[in-house]
């Protein structure tokens, strides 16, 4: 029996947090055990703002780095770069074609990039059918996305839905892989928003790469109350926070957080989610350091997961190409 086919991309639009790791990165090498996973660094979704190309190209050798530093391995997963195959645009132009404006405007995140942007440029409103054709190209069955993307998935569903309708079955109708529960970190300054990058307090955010000093640094200013009490509950978001951050990377339960740390105070469970995170990031970070010093070998990875991924990608957009009415080419 054939396995299910999961996808999951990340821009390379700078350096990620350990959100991303707790939430996805983390989890990624043990969904390759079970399923044919197929991991991308978007490219191309990434320059729907600007980009400085030189950046943009240490950015996306970077993700790939991290990719593998975090345990993913080429020859159970196929891990590839987005503008490495064009059969991602030719589908997208495809569904542009069978997917309304009105659709597209009713984006919550593109009305929400739209809003600070003196000019809005087409790429930006069809991102999302880019995203469709990225998922629906390999016969996806599950994407594993927080709740943030759950529009553009859906999205996805109703433009897979149209195509077959129109044209006979052509398309799997993907799935969302829900994150574990807990997988979601929030800012260090303002634990009621999602842990983010673009974050304007550096303070609010740790990166993957970040050095053990810079990590104690941020915990260590990191938000909580003034109630003094080690308790896991919503009315301490804060704490609530660095509690689950704790729990990710020991492998542990807040309750058992909890009565390890109830006669101490906020500090000496800063300290320890402190030493917990740089200790859980040290083999990552060795790991990167090394995948990223080998130019070579991460060419050959990404050039095979590329020859890879336009195998699986050009059946479908064989069978997409023809049941639309184009003329097959043959060389």
């Amino acid at each position: 029996m054939d396995k299910k086919i999961v996808y999951s991309g990340i821009q390379p639009s700078g350096s990620l947090t350990i959100g991303n790791y707790i939430g996805a990165l983390s989890n990624f090498s043990e969904l390759q055990e079970e399923y044919q996973c197929l991991y991308c660094v978007v490219d191309m979704h990434a320059i729907t703002v600007q980009q400085d190309p030189a950046q943009l190209r240490k950015n996306t050798l970077d993700i790939l780095a991290l990719y593998l530093a975090c345990g993913l391995d080429p020859e159970k997963s196929i891990i590839y770069i987005q503008s490495h195959v064009p059969q991602h645009t030719q589908l997208s132009w495809v569904l542009n074609t069978i997917t309304s404006i009105g659709q597209l405007n009713r984006m919550t995140q593109f009305k929400d990039k739209a809003e600070k942007q003196k000019e809005i440029y087409a790429g930006l409103l069809n991102y999302p059918v880019l995203m469709a054709a990225d998922i629906l190209l390999y016969q996806t069955s599950l994407v594993p996305v927080g709740e943030d993307q759950r529009q553009h998935i859906e999205l996805t569903r109703d433009i897979a839905e149209r195509f077959n309708s129109r044209y006979s079955p052509t398309f799997e109708i993907p799935e969302i892989m829900a994150p574990k529960v807990g997988a979601r970190v929030m800012s260090l300054q303002n634990p009621k928003a999602k842990m983010s990058k673009s974050d304007p307090d550096e303070n609010g955010y740790i990166l993957i790469l970040d050095d053990p000093d810079t990590i104690r640094r941020k915990i260590k200013r990191s938000v909580t109350d003034s109630e003094g009490v080690i308790a896991y509950r919503d009315e301490q978001p804060g704490l609530k926070n660095l509690i689950e951050m704790y729990c990710a990377f020991k492998k542990t339960t807040p309750e058992e957080v909890v009565e390890e740390f109830k006669d101490q105070g906020y500090g000496a469970l800063k300290e320890a989610v402190a030493e917990a995170v740089v200790e859980g990031l040290a083999p990552v970070q060795e790991r990167f350091r090394e995948i990223r010093g080998d130019k070579e070998g991460l060419e050959k990875i990404y050039q095979d997961g590329a020859l890879r991924a336009q195998k699986m990608a050009n059946k479908t957009l064989r069978k997409v190409y023809k049941k639309i009415g184009f003329i097959p080419f043959s060389s």
